[in-house]
């Protein structure tokens, strides 16, 4: 059937074969399974290998699910409209204004202002791997961080095999707010419109612990407990002060509607960090100086190439390592320093400014639409063939409701999308900056080769969620996960994890499964083990654990490694340093899991879980 109103099912095969809820199940999770077959096993890239799930997809959506073909093919193409607008428009704006400040030289002068705060080995991975890198994964994320940072720590002196550790340790609290919060906005994208800023209280009142955690976590695997213990201030300062940036910045809208400033939360967080630390230091040092000088791991390995699959991967490190402008280095100086960091000044302005107007844009067309002169800051624009033409299944309806027909609303907020605010930053940057017009293509080249894996990936892995979502896939494995009952709060962050391993982002993890978590949430609910949460709550609470818990899969993916490789030069080591990250990896998602559980059920933890 070409269209018609698709009326969902949780079990399709219900009366055609024996054992009908197993298959079912089966073919509900057989993209998933494929995408996992590609990506690890066969070692495909991701987009490829996003594709190719996608096309299982729609087949399964089409033959066992029997969903219309216009309505299935529409769903695929909401989905991944919606990875290039905001999604990915904001990641590649993030990523082009961090290549303006790497063109004019602007970086280098960020760089040393950083590098040069503390010569002890210990403080220097505080504050380039966690503080710096934390910054950098707000500002553009896109393996960024791993690959700067890592670059960084070598040339400081640090052994690369340790570095490239140290980095991906590192990169792990703030990845749910990196790139301007693009994975929370995605998770809102695909769990029938859980309000974003809800979202980002949740994960608030999560990640702050996690940073105290991790500054800990990286220096004692650098160095035995007596000299981790001896920075202890550091790491309390540097640690502390991020993670009190995080939750006010994650939560400020509660106390004042209109500070709006959650995407920025890794961002101000990594400079706020980066202040206190550098004020902190100049009144206290470490009692002995300690510096990293032998190499206790293998040698490196001498290969300049990536081998195999990841071939595109180690060139999209390369190009973020672009080497900055020859020419004697500018000496820093408060001037330099505030005109280097600018960039990053006006980018926040226009954020904030954007927050604001996005505040008032209607979140359906009965509403007001906010205009500029003649033009909508966004439409609401209805999606052919799908919009009221999904009927969900009965036992997904909330009491009292006969049906619950699926709105789709592509929303094309052309002016206050995240990345907007970014691409102004970036023109305006160019323009104080005074870039001539073959800086300005060389910054968009770069840029380009730098996307052309995340964003494809994002792209597809947001259309296939939006194909399980809108043909009841989703709702299929729901069912089955809440058959976990009262453990499932320990495993949502296990499979947040999970989708980070494969499609190397946690956007790309909250669209492979969030819209599960969220009807899994619903079905464990109605078991009534949620005694002190809502619905409501239990949603908010399960589907921000696949964020969070998701963070600690960035370490063990795929892009990550290859990147944390490239910019160490080892590539060729990819599994040595998968094996040794990969049980911390493991270690810190179960500890997410465990701070899930509690909040699920022990009061007063559960006070810490907001109402939608």
């Amino acid at each position: 059937m070409l269209w018609a109103i698709h009326q969902q099912q949780l079990d399709p095969l219900y009366d055609l074969i024996p054992f009908s809820s197993v298959v079912s199940t089966f073919f509900a999770a057989l993209p998933v399974l494929v995408l996992f077959y590609l990506l690890v096993p066969r070692r495909w890239l991701a987009p490829k290998a996003g594709a190719a799930a996608s096309v299982v997809a729609l087949l399964v959506s089409v033959t066992v699910y029997r969903m219309p073909v216009a309505s299935a093919g529409m769903s695929f193409l909401y989905g991944a409209a919606f990875g290039l607008l905001p999604v990915g428009w904001t990641i590649f704006n993030a990523m082009l204004l961090y290549n303006i400040t790497v063109t004019t030289g602007k970086f280098d002068i960020v760089r040393r202002s950083v590098a040069g705060l503390s010569a002890d080995a210990r403080i220097q991975a505080i504050l380039i791997a966690f503080a710096f890198g934390a910054f950098l994964e707000g500002a553009a994320g896109g393996g960024t961080p791993v690959a700067i940072c890592g670059a960084i720590m070598v040339g400081l002196g640090f052994d690369p095999f340790l570095a490239a550790v140290l980095c991906l340790i590192a990169n792990t609290s703030p990845v749910a707010y990196g790139g301007l919060g693009t994975p929370l906005i995605t998770l809102e994208g695909v769990t029938n419109d859980l309000p974003v800023k809800t979202l980002s209280v949740m994960a608030g009142h999560q990640l702050p612990f996690l940073s105290l955690i991790v500054p800990l976590y990286m220096i004692r695997c650098m160095c035995n407990w007596k000299q981790t213990w001896e920075v202890w201030p550091a790491l309390l300062v540097s640690g502390g002060s991020f993670a009190l940036f995080q939750y006010g910045f994650a939560t400020a809208h509660t106390w004042h509607p209109s500070l709006v400033l959650w995407p920025m939360t890794d961002i101000g967080g990594g400079i706020f960090s980066l202040v206190v630390t550098a004020i902190f230091l100049r009144y206290w040092r470490p009692k002995n100086e300690w510096h990293y000088n032998a190499v206790t791991t293998s040698p490196a390995s001498n290969s300049s190439e990536a081998s195999g699959a990841h071939a595109a991967e180690a060139a999209a490190a390369k190009a973020l390592l672009a080497e900055q402008p020859s020419g004697a280095q500018e000496p820093l100086t408060p001037r330099s320093i505030a005109i280097a960091w600018m960039p990053y000044a006006l980018m926040s302005l226009f954020l904030m400014l954007t927050g604001l107007v996005r505040q008032q844009e209607p979140a359906n067309p009965s509403k007001p639409f906010v205009h500029l002169g003649p033009l909508q800051t966004n439409y609401l624009i209805p999606v052919p063939f799908l919009h009221q033409q999904v009927q969900r299944d009965a036992d997904l309806l909330a009491e009292g409701k006969k049906e619950d027909k699926e709105n789709a609303y592509y929303n094309f907020a052309w002016v206050t999308a995240p990345g907007s605010a970014v691409f102004l930053a970036a023109l305006v940057s160019m323009v104080l900056l005074r870039m001539t017009p073959t800086q300005i293509a060389t910054v968009f080249k770069r840029t380009v080769i730098q996307m052309k894996i995340p964003i494809p990936t994002i792209a597809f892995m947001l259309g296939l969620s939006y194909v399980t979502r809108y043909s009841g896939m989703d709702a299929t494995l729901g069912v089955a996960f809440a058959g976990a009952g009262m453990l499932y709060p320990f495993f949502a962050p296990i499979l947040g994890w999970l989708g980070v391993f494969l499609t190397g982002t946690d956007a790309g993890s909250n669209a492979l499964f969030g819209s599960l978590q969220q009807i899994t949430a619903t079905k464990v609910h109605e078991t009534g083990v949620f005694q002190h949460l809502d619905l409501g709550q239990a949603q908010i609470l399960i589907c921000a654990s696949n964020s969070t818990g998701g963070v600690m899969g960035k370490m063990i993916d795929a892009q990550s490694i290859v990147v944390a490789t490239a910019a160490t030069h080892q590539l060729g080591r990819e599994a040595d340093i998968f094996k040794a990250v990969i049980w911390h990896s493991i270690f810190l998602a179960c500890v997410v899991g465990a701070m899930t559980m509690l909040q699920a059920y022990v009061v007063p933890f559960t006070y810490m879980v907001p109402h939608p």
